[in-house]
């Protein structure tokens, strides 16, 4: 029997049961929806995130002081103070590859207050090089100056979430004064806003204060949380990481066997890092959709058994004037096929419009890529291959004259 008969057999029999056809197709249709729009979103969300710390700067450098331990117990980095404010000067003094670096100062509890309205923010302190290393820029005002810091003046910059938590829709804040922990603040200065970060931190939640003024007036500490940096160029981030870690370890005084005392993280590698975890993330997700699948594999098994049972006669009459055991298995097995590949049609179309609907009500951009629609069908053929092999080759396997007299 010709190709074109068996596929023309095959249609006319799932037509002639529709419904019961387009209720087993739809295992595979929400399996193969549910898997391409999961790594659709994830791809979206995966570009997004590489974008925003792209805009970040991929030359910027981050020193954290490392986890700290006492007795086996992890302390975590908070409870270390091995990162001073002489270790900035010393890498502003010495590091070649080295652009621009900045102190960062953290303020827990950072309750700002004006007039009858109060606001939880979070409050940084740094250097006048810490908007360039970490890509703020002024919408309106001024950034503090050396003698500002050097002074510990009490002004700031502050971000646009904050000014619509304390302020009436269109105020200018610069030249107001704040109080964050019943200190008074003067702002000099709007941020341009950024938005939220690709892990949905909001970025123009913040303060900006000279390092000085935060360290001394409102976290009361002598130690710094981190140092942020800035290599000359991208493709000497390497060497500035390097560079950075040899003068820590001087400074620190450090022995060639013991363990450094401090963290060095560069953009690139925690984009990499984070682009990781999203991949990890999706396709986790793309396995767990993927499980409706095996549903409707399934399904597609129990309703080619039903079809044989059903058929058994014609099975019989066919095999009664010529058709040959090849011939039969071949015709159920297209017909499974032809199932699956239908519902991964539907499926696709259906995943598309999902993960096009969903990005728009999460605010991110769904890319669904040719290789998973690419997946999704070859994995729809396999499907219609396994799960109607078994149905197909019993139906072949019967007797013809049994399969005359079944009723």
């Amino acid at each position: 029997m010709s190709f074109s008969n068996l596929i023309r057999i095959a249609v006319r029999a799932l037509v002639r049961n529709r419904l019961r056809a387009i209720l087993t197709m739809l295992g595979i249709i929400i399996g193969v929806a549910s898997v391409i729009a999961m790594l659709a979103l994830g791809e979206g969300s995966k570009r997004s995130m590489r974008e925003e710390m792209s805009a970040m700067g991929t030359n910027m450098i981050m020193v954290m002081p490392n986890f700290q331990r006492r007795g086996g117990v992890n302390l975590g980095s908070g409870s270390s103070m091995t990162l001073k404010i002489s270790d900035v000067n010393t890498l502003r003094n010495e590091a070649v590859y080295v652009a621009a670096v900045s102190p960062e100062i953290r303020s827990s509890g950072g309750q700002v207050i004006y007039g009858n309205k109060n606001a939880q923010t979070s409050v940084y302190g740094a250097s006048e090089e810490y908007l360039g290393i970490r890509k703020f820029s002024i919408k309106s005002g001024r950034v503090f100056t050396e003698a500002e810091e050097k002074s510990m003046a009490k002004v700031c910059l502050v971000g646009q979430t904050v000014v619509d938590n304390l302020f009436d829709e269109g105020t200018d804040p610069v030249g107001l004064s704040i109080r964050i922990k019943n200190i008074p603040f003067l702002i000099i200065g709007l941020l341009e806003e950024k938005g939220e970060s690709g892990m949905g931190q909001d970025q123009d939640d913040l303060i900006i204060a000279p390092w000085t003024t935060v360290q001394r007036r409102l976290a009361a500490i002598d130690y710094i949380n981190g140092i942020y940096a800035s290599a000359v160029s991208e493709e000497k981030s390497d060497a500035a990481k390097a560079e950075i870690e040899e003068i820590l370890r001087r400074t620190h005084k450090l022995k060639d066997s013991d363990e450094n005392d401090f963290r060095i993280m560069s953009q690139s590698e925690l984009m990499e890092t984070l682009t990781s975890m999203m991949s990890i993330m999706t396709y986790l997700l793309g396995a767990i959709a993927a499980i409706s699948l095996l549903v409707g594999g399934i399904g597609i098994m129990n309703i080619m058994f039903v079809s044989v049972t059903e058929r058994t006669r014609e099975i019989g009459l066919r095999m009664s004037i010529g058709g040959r055991s090849q011939d039969i298995l071949k015709q159920f097995l297209v017909e499974s096929i032809i199932l699956s590949i239908l519902g991964g049609v539907f499926g696709v179309i259906l995943g598309y419009i999902i993960a096009k609907g969903a990005g728009s009500l999460m605010d991110t951009e769904a890319y669904v890529q040719t290789q998973s629609v690419v997946l999704a069908f070859a994995v729809c053929f396999v499907i219609g291959v396994f799960f109607g092999w078994y149905p197909a080759k019993k139906a072949a396997s019967l007797n013809p004259i049994d399969a005359l007299r079944y009723e």
